[in-house]
């Protein structure tokens, strides 16, 4: 298998910038959506075979299972139905009530503040990426390392996924299309090493963040999930408080398997925060819900396609709208 080339363009092209005008991502949001919009604009609309239907047992459980199919969860969508029935059981209600409705819920359960990386007081920053085989995780590394530089900050990667010669090939070739510095070793080297050392470089060059990879793993790998302490334990031993930020990285397209998979490494990670990727390719959008419910952790970023300019802070009322902008 050939190496993965990010953004494969002449070098005479330069990389665009991240940060856009804000319409500039929510489009790109908006067609990331696309999978999961169809299913709850154009499946309700169907529910619709007449200007107007009638909210009774029958609408409310075809509705609901028209939610449950955007792997928000039966508890979610149970909320939701029950409020579309509090708000017009008995009623003929046309689409654009229900849909308000549908959208307002939908918000709420999603609703969070916005919560970037937050920075040491002083020194680098250290965050660390964990997440299970297959999230997405060094491509998401990649894009966070491209918004954090389009903010003014100087970037350093650990390429501390040692096990694979692909993931530290990778990295390399993202770090030298962004123009950020990376740390990385022999394949088989520990780890920590490398955590050591890309720490290290950071201080001895003054850089702003230190993004560690790590190797994929299961919560139910028991010397993995010790490898993790042991990462930990390097990064703190070099810069108090280290690392500041644990970002577990999800799958949008695992919907719902994806959560119980990851439920217990981000307890053993002491994870502080989500990166939900690929919500382009699933039309289980609805899945930022449970995540929310279940992890007790803010969905910090979101990624909606393969560029840098694919990745933006997570902000509830956006994400409702980019799935309800044609709905209207």
């Amino acid at each position: 298998m050939g190496l993965f080339n990010p953004f494969k363009k002449s070098e005479e092209q330069p990389t665009p910038p991240v940060e856009e005008q804000p319409s500039g991502f929510f489009s790109r949001l908006k067609q990331g959506l696309v999978k999961t919009s169809r299913v709850l604009n154009t499946d309700i609309r169907d529910l619709f075979k007449q200007e107007g239907r009638l909210v009774d047992d029958e609408f409310l459980t075809e509705l609901f299972a028209i939610l449950v199919r955007t792997d928000m969860g039966v508890g979610p969508a149970g909320k939701i139905r029950d409020q579309v029935k509090t708000d017009f059981r008995g009623r003929v209600v046309h689409l654009s009530e229900v849909l308000a409705t549908v959208k307002t819920e939908l918000v709420a359960l999603m609703q969070q503040p916005e919560t970037p990386i937050q920075f040491a007081e002083s020194g680098p920053t250290v965050v660390m990426v964990v997440g299970v085989n297959g999230s997405g995780k060094t491509t998401s590394i990649a894009k966070l390392a491209a918004y954090l530089k389009s903010q003014g900050k100087s970037v350093v990667l650990g390429a501390g996924d040692t096990f694979r010669a692909a993931a530290v090939e990778q990295l390399s070739i993202w770090a030298d299309r962004l123009g950020v510095d990376i740390v990385k070793a022999e394949q088989g080297s520990d780890p920590a090493s490398v955590a050591f050392k890309a720490v290290d470089f950071a201080l001895q060059n003054n850089k702003d963040v230190v993004i560690l990879d790590t190797a994929g793993r299961l919560q139910t790998q028991t010397n993995l999930m010790n490898e993790l302490d042991k990462i930990r334990r390097v990064a703190g031993k070099k810069i108090e408080a280290a690392p500041h930020e644990v970002l577990l990285v999800l799958d949008a397209t695992a919907g719902q398997n994806g959560i119980s998979q990851a439920k217990g490494f981000s307890e053993a990670a002491q994870c502080t925060g989500i990166i939900l990727t690929k919500l382009d390719g699933t039309a289980k959008g609805g899945v930022v819900v449970p995540i929310r419910q279940t992890f007790n952790l803010p969905v910090k970023y979101i990624g909606v396609g393969e560029t840098p300019e694919d990745f933006a802070l997570f902000n509830a009322e956006q994400f409702g709208d980019a799935l309800f902008a044609d709905a209207f």
